[in-house]
């Protein structure tokens, strides 16, 4: 729809039809040869706008959907932004378990799904109290997909502000059980515009875009930017070394996780010549090591690009795209955005080369857990810095190392795992006094899920066991790689498990 016709404005959703480009040039080309132009754009954003309308959503309510990777799904969330809507994406590995603790805490209008779940988990949306159960699939079908053919290809965008809700995405922590971060409309809008900026990004790029699309990652640091710069995704349903090969020629840019790099890098078609059309790897969600960063550059001539963002911030730290960027480190604050290192206990800052809290501040920076306003002024300190628990340290040329997680989160392959989820369910297990779960260094993952269990000694449990026993309780991203046992864990004189003598004691687990 021609800008100057928009009655009201979906905040967001704005910024993005003021920048796109002809509506025959191609937004999404999809592994199975459909493309969706920025004319699809509007007009599939429109249609299911009217679809969540006509099912009863209002601004602010929540739409749920935990569904495979497609161009409809990028449709819908952009739908949601358009009708006000609050987009609630969940990983699809999640069990139904899992599911059912989502929606009770987000209470959504709509909850969509992938047609292959929806006989087991309607009774789950049900019993949470969703009043609209949908299914959207891979290959343009579903009943979402059927509804939207028969929507309007116009549609009356909501009047939302720089703060309304945009989305909430669930983050794991140290207690409790997931927490949903909000994210508002201009927290979303600044971080696109920054990286835009940051990162060279125009209508001229290509992204090879491999990444799921239920994270921050893929969903918004990808997605945003090129919606917004007018670029072009290349969409694979995950991570294909040959296809992502195939593609390169056509590519300008690629943005992925460690394990993206390990994968080509085992290829010997990797090569200058191979990789000489793309300008841009970026590498986040998970730390990238030093010595995959040497060896891409050595086999590319390229210097992949790492950064450092988090779910409830998104980009915080960036290495230059024009400087240096160096092994090891996730560069300086993106502009705009302030850091610090800070004493963890007192947050006061600390000198450079001195490890302490990372904390950020800025217009990316969400606006609190959903639901939890105690744990959300826990989080931020008096003058405004979000206190990430991550520890870290800055150089002396500005630029920013993380050293370890403050709150013992294991960060494996992008996805946070909160240990104590997992160690419930191994503590539940017939034959187990306790358990404590740590993140070991792997150079796919950046962190392998990691149990030490303490057994009865009359119990024949063994490793094969608990895990089979996680299989159905646990989405496979939280499923430990490796079970070791031991006869007690290590403690302080407080008696609090020490999991980083843990860390240090199977630093060398995943290594060959």
């Amino acid at each position: 729809m021609p800008q100057g016709l928009r009655a009201m404005t979906a905040y967001l959703y704005d910024l993005f039809a003021r920048n796109m480009p002809a509506a025959g040039k191609a937004f999404i080309e999809n592994h199975d040869g459909r493309i969706i132009n920025f004319g699809d754009v509007e007009t599939g954003s429109a249609r299911l706008a009217n679809v969540l309308v006509s099912l009863g959503v209002v601004p602010g309510d929540r739409v749920a959907v935990q569904v495979e990777k497609s161009p409809e799904a990028i449709l819908l969330y952009l739908a949601c932004l358009r009708a006000g809507a609050v987009f609630l994406p969940l990983n699809t590995a999640y069990t139904p378990v899992e599911i059912a603790y989502f929606l009770g805490d987000a209470e959504p209008r709509v909850f969509v799904c992938d047609p292959a779940t929806k006989d087991k988990l309607t009774s789950v949306a049900q019993q949470a109290g969703v009043s609209a159960i949908e299914t959207l699939g891979v290959a343009a079908d579903g009943t979402l997909y059927e509804r939207m053919q028969a929507a309007s290809t116009t549609f009356e965008d909501a009047n939302c502000s720089v703060d309304d809700l945009a989305a909430i995405l669930y983050t794991s922590g140290t207690t409790g059980r997931s927490k949903g971060a909000m994210l508002s409309h201009g927290n979303l809008a600044s971080n696109a515009q920054t990286l835009i900026k940051a990162w060279g990004f125009s209508d001229k790029d290509v992204l090879i875009h491999a990444l799921p699309i239920y994270h921050t990652h893929g969903l918004f640091v990808a997605t945003n930017v090129l919606l917004m710069a007018g670029g072009t995704m290349l969409f694979l349903p995950k991570l294909d070394p040959d296809a992502i090969m195939r593609l390169m020629p056509r590519a300008t840019t690629m943005m992925g996780v460690p394990t993206f790099y390990t994968r080509l890098l085992q290829r010997s078609d990797l090569t200058p010549e191979a990789t000489k059309h793309m300008r841009l790897f970026i590498s986040g969600s998970a730390p990238l090591l030093a010595e995959t960063h040497r060896e891409w550059r050595a086999k590319t001539n390229h210097a992949i690009l790492e950064r450092y963002g988090m779910t409830e911030t998104n980009m915080n730290i960036s290495n230059p795209y024009d400087g240096d960027r160096i092994a090891g480190t996730v560069g300086m604050p993106l502009p705009g955005v302030e850091a610090r290192v800070t004493d963890p206990d007192a947050g006061t800052p600390l000198p450079d080369g001195e490890i302490g809290m990372i904390e950020i501040r800025g217009p990316n920076v969400f606006k609190g857990y959903w639901r939890m306003p105690e744990k959300t002024a826990a989080e931020f300190r008096a003058d405004g810095f979000f206190i990430t628990g991550d520890l870290g340290k800055r150089d002396e040329r500005g630029y920013y190392h993380i050293v370890g997680r403050g709150k013992d989160l294991v960060i494996t392959g992008g996805f946070n795992v909160y240990p104590k989820e997992v160690e419930d369910e191994i503590d539940a297990m017939p034959g187990v006094i306790e358990s404590a779960v740590i993140g070991v260094a792997h150079a796919d993952f950046g962190e392998g899920v990691t149990a030490v269990v303490v057994k009865d000694k009359a119990s024949s449990l063994d490793e094969k066991t608990v895990l089979a026993n996680l299989n159905d309780r646990l989405a496979k991203f939280k499923q430990p790689k490796r079970v070791i046992f031991v006869d007690d864990l290590p403690r302080n004189t407080m008696g609090k498990v020490q999991k980083n003598v843990l860390r240090d004691t199977y630093q060398d687990l995943y290594k060959a």
